[in-house]
């Protein structure tokens, strides 16, 4: 009666104090009440193996196997070590390389008077261009050489009118702009957070 009484009390205050008092075997565990049947955790375990015993000679023999294995894939990364990076883009594909007979065409063999008339046309292409040249070159230096001695007189004129002269002109800059000077935001657009796929290949 009195042990009974105890445990009521306890099991008021802690369930886990009764529970505490649980005799327990192996695989099975009983308590007062109500009775309970447990089961523990599973136990992998065998006996221990025996340890071979290897004879040194093919210890020696596994160790030299792997250490011309290693040498070996050292050469061959030493033999490649200077061949650089495919690029795809710059290599041609293999199709095109299949049908490069057909889509090749035969240069024309020129005769003496066609390379003749070739350097001829040349020659008179180059002079017409340095001709050209010279003769933009000649007038934009009047046009500047005009412009210094116009300025040069109305200096002596009147310093105000050359200092006017010399200013800026917004007007003949050919610059417009339209629209807004700054864009409003977008309700709801979810900006891009830079994610982006990686399809470089690994080398």
């Amino acid at each position: 009666m009195i042990r009974a009484g105890l445990i009521t009390a306890l099991s008021r205050l802690c369930i886990s104090d009764v529970r505490s008092h649980i005799t327990s075997t192996r695989l099975i565990s009983t308590s007062i009440n109500p009775l309970l049947f447990k089961a523990t955790t599973c136990l992998y375990a065998e006996p221990l193996k025996k340890k071979k015993r290897i004879d040194p000679a093919v210890i020696k023999h596994r160790e030299e196997r792997k250490k011309k294995r290693l040498e070996k894939q050292i050469r061959r990364l030493e033999k490649n070590a200077r061949q650089l990076k495919p690029i795809d883009e710059l290599e041609v594909p293999l199709e095109f390389m299949d049908r490069k007979k057909e889509r090749e065409r035969e240069v024309p063999t020129l005769t003496p008077e066609m390379e003749d008339e070739r350097a001829v046309l040349l020659k008179k292409w180059a002079t017409y261009k340095q001709k050209q040249h010279l003769k933009d070159t000649q007038m934009i230096d009047r046009l500047i050489f005009a412009q210094q001695k116009a300025l040069d007189e109305l200096h002596q004129e009147s310093e105000e009118l050359y200092e006017a002269a010399i200013q800026i002109n917004p007007t003949q800059i050919p610059f417009i702009v339209r629209g807004p000077v700054q864009t409003p935001p977008i309700k709801g657009y979810d900006s891009p957070d830079g994610e982006f796929t990686d399809v470089s290949k690994k080398w």
